[in-house]
């Protein structure tokens, strides 16, 4: 048994290790380690920013592009825990000129411990799985790649606002594609999504670069009413507007050079960040704004006319340059969130580092089944493992003990055939039965306990030449006593067995229900459901079931086997019982017959002498003075 356990363990030491690099799935054939790292010597981004659409920059110096489809359809990212499927989206993708451009949907980027990822590629029969949709959150009221050229900017999100007009596409921005601006505005709809309450919070960010730096340039305008939501440079200062309240002066910008330029309000405040650090704040409230906004210009048809004995404002100037990755959101995002996406973002991002690709070796299905197993059910597969071990141990264990006790019953009763005619107690006096039968045959113990009782008898003087039925009832007794502790003995631990064959089941499917449940209320969290998200938490919720089958089967089959043998043994044991009595009972039973030889006078004294002859026991009384 201890060699079955330590043969266990070693199993278990050495499939241990090759679970510990798993791979998602086996029908994608590389996998490219990215880590994500927001700490103090990576994108320093201070504090955790949660919930993050990460950019991906693909180039020839970090990927080089083979085995992966054309169009990036194969293209997966899974979380460090090589199960959970992140939700992405494409903005580029470009093997000729070795450039690729991913949104990923990171759930937590944080400042502390770095957290790594995994690209997998290289499975031609994958279908394209970028959705914009989910990998903005649903905060997000407006996303402009400007990855479409010239026509009006497609709004990533599910909110479809779509820009009103269309661009001219800028070429080599920050990030791929943006649009340019020179005089005429880009306008953006009038919808429930973009409306803002009076005093609620909102976020606006965009990379510019202006061609050059001019008085009171407008990058993001919207009036309603008297009520007016400004955002632009006013000689390379940006500086953010409203209802007629101004920013004091911020960190300028460069002209010919990208700047990312955000706006958080909340409450009673407003600021300005300029690459993602806090720059001005502006204690005011947002009016409600309805209308139609605009970007890189200000909008013409809402100039308010000044009051009465107020001299007519100074005109908004155009924006002159180029805008890219346009964002407004109904919250106010956290520092930690803008200060992300500046790092990020940029052409060099501090925030992601790629490792090494990496080539699957070949991996079963099985093998995939097991990588997607979450902790509660290696939980209740490790019960089973334990289970399986202690039953198997059992199994192999009484296996061998019957089997030793059956050869020894064999040879034992070869022994005790071969001395009839001889007294009963001839095996127990000789050495013609080994060391070995003594102590493995369960019929030397009914024989030697039967033997002792008579042992016990002679010495108390009764006459065993004429063995009354009542001692031989007696010793039948003493024999069934010692047949039963023995049968006691071969059904030791066999309770474990039938516990494991009814209840092995019983706890897979326990571990079954379990993750089918954890699998769909993941799913809703992530507030999408597709095949390659609970695919591979069904299957290792269903796997528990067949690990509960897989430990209950063998058991039942081993049970039954030990059973059958259990019974041939218990059967050998009463056939011996009653052989034995039969024995006794005829050649030293009261009621025998005794041999023609012996004359009816001197036939005690004879008898007596032929039992001596014979090595029996002699009682003192037969025996004359």
């Amino acid at each position: 048994m201890r060699r079955f356990l330590f043969l266990a363990l070693t199993l278990l030491s050495t499939l241990l290790p090759g679970l510990a690099h798993a791979w998602w799935q086996p029908e994608w054939a590389y996998r490219k380690p990215i880590t994500v790292d927001g700490g103090p010597q990576a994108g320093a981004i201070g504090s955790d920013a949660g919930r993050v659409p990460v950019l991906v920059r693909l180039h020839t110096g970090n990927f080089k592009f083979e085995g992966v489809s054309e169009t990036g359809a194969d293209l997966r990212f899974v979380a460090g825990d090589d199960k959970t499927v992140l939700n992405h989206q494409i903005e580029q993708f470009d093997p000729l000129l070795g450039i690729a451009l991913v949104w990923v949907d990171v759930p937590n980027v944080s400042a502390g411990t770095p957290q790594k990822l995994w690209m997998y590629y290289g499975n031609p029969k994958a279908p394209a799985s970028g959705n914009g949709q989910r990998s903005f959150d649903p905060d997000y009221t407006l996303v402009y790649h400007f990855a479409e050229g010239a026509v009006p900017p497609r709004d990533t999100t599910a909110y479809g606002n779509n820009g009103q007009t269309p661009t001219v596409p800028a070429e080599g921005t920050v990030i791929g594609k943006g649009a340019q601006f020179a005089g005429a505005p880009l306008m953006l709809p009038a919808t429930p999504s973009l409306a803002l309450a009076a005093g609620s919070s909102f976020t606006f960010s965009a990379w510019v670069r202006p061609d050059q730096l001019g008085a009171r340039q407008v990058i993001y305008a919207r009036r309603d009413g008297t009520g007016e939501l400004l955002v632009g440079i006013d000689q390379g200062v940006p500086f953010v507007q409203v209802n007629g309240q101004r920013s004091t002066p911020a960190q300028p910008v460069q002209a010919g050079q990208w700047s990312h330029i955000a706006v958080k309000a909340e409450g009673d405040s407003v600021a300005l960040y300029v690459g993602g650090r806090p720059a001005v704040s502006l204690a005011a409230r947002l009016p409600a704004l309805n209308t139609a906004a605009a970007l890189g210009a200000d909008v013409a048809a809402a100039a308010a006319a000044p009051a009465a004995g107020q001299a007519a404002p100074a005109a908004w100037a155009p924006f002159t340059g180029a805008i890219d990755e346009v964002r407004l959101s109904k919250v106010a995002r956290g520092d930690a969130l803008l200060l992300a996406d500046a790092v990020s973002q940029g052409a060099e991002s501090r925030l992601t580092a790629f490792g090494a690709d990496e080539q699957q070796a070949g991996k079963s299905h099985f093998g995939f089944i097991l990588a997607a197993m979450p902790l509660d059910a290696w939980i209740v597969v490790g019960l089973l493992g334990l289970m399986m071990v202690l039953s198997w141990a059992i199994m192999i264990g009484k296996g061998r003990s019957y089997g030793a006790t059956s050869r020894a019953n064999a040879r034992f009763i070869e022994h005790f055939r071969e001395a009839a005619g001889a007294p009963l107690d001839r095996l127990a006096i000789s050495n013609t039965v080994s060391q070995q039968v003594r102590d493995d045959s369960s019929l030397w113990r009914l024989y030697q306990v039967a033997i002792e009782e008579m042992r016990r008898r002679h010495d108390r003087g009764y006459d065993l030449s004429a063995v009354s039925s009542a001692t031989i009832g007696a010793i039948r007794a003493a024999m069934d006593g010692v047949m039963v502790r023995e049968t006691e003995r071969m059904s030791k631990r066999m309770n474990w067995l039938s516990t494991t064959i009814e209840g092995a089941p019983y706890v897979g499917l326990f571990g079954t229900v379990i993750g089918i449940m954890l699998v769909f209320v993941v799913a809703a969290m992530a507030g999408a459901v597709d095949i390659n998200s609970v695919a591979p938490g069904m299957a290792a919720a269903l796997l528990c079931t067949a690990a509960g089958l897989g430990v209950a089967i063998p058991a039942l089959f081993g049970y039954n086997w030990l059973a059958s043998r259990s019974d041939a043994i218990g059967a050998d044991m009463a056939v011996f019982v009653d052989e034995f009595v039969t024995r006794l009972a005829e050649e030293q039973g009261e009621g025998r017959s005794l041999p023609a030889a012996v004359a009816a006078q001197g036939g005690a004294r004879r008898t007596a002498d032929d039992n001596a002859a014979r090595g029996g026991w002699t009682s003192p009384a037969q025996v004359p003075a």
